[in-house]
């Protein structure tokens, strides 16, 4: 059967459904509601998987129930709070104009609302895990797919005793791992220089070669099966006599309902609606080096993350991609490459990079809800106008389920999982 279910008649069938953003999470929408019956059009000012999906580390994985807001963040606060760090840089004046959110995100650092995100977010995690097997085949992408899991990397014992928590974590949500030492992680990853004393292998967990193109194999899904893409900006959205009206460049698309899914860019798009969205953004960089080999991927089989170094390094089709930590500070502010040029040299002493193939770093945007979980469902006060954004560094992982849980939401019928805690009324006004 079909990762997404048989069109019959639904709640939804014949209803014109405008979905805006062309990410994970806007494409998979656009495959769900279309698979209800419903006459779904795609909008966006960009060619599907060109924005925050896809400059990702490409890793689909269990072990990302855990939030940057989990209780290991206050040990590491102190030094955090130093601005230097690989793996988190702020802007203060950023953080001065968003207390609320910053107050808010320390605030879900404790045990009771951080182990509720973190249940959220792994119903979410198992729902998307195998749609996404089923679309990479529906799709004729199961070639870029790997299996093989992922790695946390140790530079120290002292550092993998230090890591007890989140191993303590994955376990009570029995997410499959393998500790590795020196010897182990060498059999594995031949291509890692012995510096890394421990190793955890997270076994549930898969990878792809090129998170954008696995966006664009969706997005031709659609368009095989009749659906419809537009690329135009978007300018506002309109409620006229039980419809939406949504204006663009290339004038207006009216639709039953509208799905606002524009990731980061969501929090100014609707607040040009009047919509209060206390949102902030995690942004990240990328970079591809061409390693050793004339292939450029063979000295890595699987995504790792150098805790201690503060990246991820991923095998991708066209090089390794290292992805930077969080940088919170303005959606659109100008790029800052010290993270980037400070990791660089931490990844080097852990692999033969090579040298860079990129003419400038990718900069992305990460969208955060001060609780690191999504908002999906309808708008408070706003009928007809569903929300699906804020998925923080998880939008590409989880973007199969957060259709899923949407199109449940709009036809009435009771999802897979639990869809309270995404309700936009947490934060949206």
């Amino acid at each position: 059967m079909s990762a997404y279910r048989a069109t019959m008649q639904t709640a939804l069938t014949d209803i014109s459904v405008t979905v805006l953003g062309a990410g994970m999470v806007g494409v998979c929408a656009a495959l769900e509601l279309q698979s209800r019956g419903a006459q779904v059009t795609l909008i966006d000012r960009r060619a599907p998987g060109q924005e925050t999906s896809f400059g990702n580390a490409g890793v689909i994985a269990r072990s990302s129930l855990m939030p940057l807001n989990n209780p290991g963040l206050w040990a590491s606060l102190p030094k955090l709070l130093r601005n230097r760090s690989a793996g988190l840089r702020y802007s203060l004046p950023f953080l001065l104009r968003n207390m609320g959110w910053a107050a808010g995100f320390l605030g879900h650092a404790r045990m009771a609302p951080f182990l509720d995100t973190a249940r959220a977010m792994d119903g979410l995690i198992n729902l998307s895990y195998p749609i996404h097997k089923q679309l990479l085949a529906e799709a004729g992408a199961l070639d870029r797919l790997r299996e093989t899991g992922w790695m946390y990397l140790y530079r120290t014992s002292a550092a993998f005793e230090g890591g007890a928590f989140g191993r303590d974590m994955l376990d009570q949500f029995n997410v499959a791992t393998e500790v590795l030492d020196q010897t182990g992680l060498r059999d594995l990853e031949p291509g890692l220089n012995p510096i890394f004393e421990r190793a955890l292998w997270i076994k549930d967990a898969m990878s792809v070669n090129a998170p954008g193109r696995v966006v664009e194999a969706y997005a031709r899904l659609f368009t095989d099966r009749g659906g419809r893409i537009v690329r135009a900006s978007i300018a506002s959205l309109t409620s006229l006599d039980g419809h939406w009206l949504v204006n663009t460049e290339k004038g207006p698309f009216q639709g039953d309902r509208v799905v606002v899914a524009l990731g980061p860019w969501s929090r100014t798009f609707l607040e040009r609606a009047g919509m209060r969205v206390p949102m902030a953004y995690e942004r990240g960089y990328h970079m591809h080096y061409g390693g050793p080999n004339a292939g450029g991927n063979l000295s890595l089989t699987r995504p790792i993350y150098d805790l201690a170094g503060g990246y991820v390094l991923s095998p991708m089709e066209n090089g390794l991609r290292m992805t930077t930590g969080v940088e919170l500070t303005d959606c659109d502010a100008l790029p800052n490459h010290a993270q980037l040029n400070l990791v660089e040299a931490s990844a080097r002493q852990a692999i033969d990079l090579g040298e860079r193939r990129d003419p400038t770093p990718w900069l992305g945007r990460r969208p955060t809800f001060a609780d690191s979980r999504p908002v999906i469902g309808q708008a408070p006060g706003r009928a007809g106008l569903y929300l699906a954004f804020g998925h923080q560094h998880v939008g590409f992982n989880t973007g199969p389920g957060t259709a899923r849980v949407l199109a449940d939401i709009m036809e009435g019928t009771t999802p897979d999982i639990p869809a309270e805690p995404f309700s936009p009324a947490r934060f949206i006004r």
